[in-house]
């Protein structure tokens, strides 16, 4: 009887992290590069972003080492260097100076990238760290550059 409820127990067990392990792997092909991913803010300090399709993204370039992008209408471009151990650190922002709405969101977002010091990625979120501190959330954007819920 012993060996029958320890045989059940092995095969429901490996059932169980056979399925965890799929899922596993679907979930790290979501997974983007840092370098040539589009990335829209979802989250920055503690509140979730909504951002119109257009605003609030950014891209790393391999080939100037730049981080480029749209606030909330201002473009902006940086200078970075990624290093060991997923380090990230960001110069100072350059942006045009337009008034736009939401400049408060605009003005956290480049001082977060400006702060990093490191980043790290979740499947298709890329999380912007200031000495261990979790500054800003990015998700990746589809190659069409479109969001789900510009997809509707």
């Amino acid at each position: 009887m012993k060996t029958l409820i320890r045989m059940v127990f092995f095969v429901a067990a490996t059932y169980l992290l056979a399925g965890c392990c799929s899922s596993c792997r679907a979930y790290q092909k979501l997974q983007r590069p840092l370098v040539g991913t589009s990335w829209q803010l979802v989250r920055l300090g503690g509140e979730t972003i909504h951002p119109d399709q257009g605003r609030f993204t950014l891209c790393f370039t391999e080939e100037d080492h730049r981080v480029v992008g749209v606030g909330s209408c201002n473009r902006f471009s940086a200078a970075y260097e990624e290093g060991e151990k997923r380090q990230l650190k960001i110069s100072a922002v350059l942006s045009t100076r337009r008034a736009c709405p939401d400049m408060k969101h605009e003005a956290a977002m480049f001082k977060a990238l400006e702060s990093a010091t490191h980043y790290d990625m979740d499947g298709p979120m890329m999380m912007i760290l200031c000495n261990g501190e979790l500054s800003a959330v990015f998700q990746s954007l589809p190659e069409d550059g479109k969001t789900d819920e510009s997809r509707k």
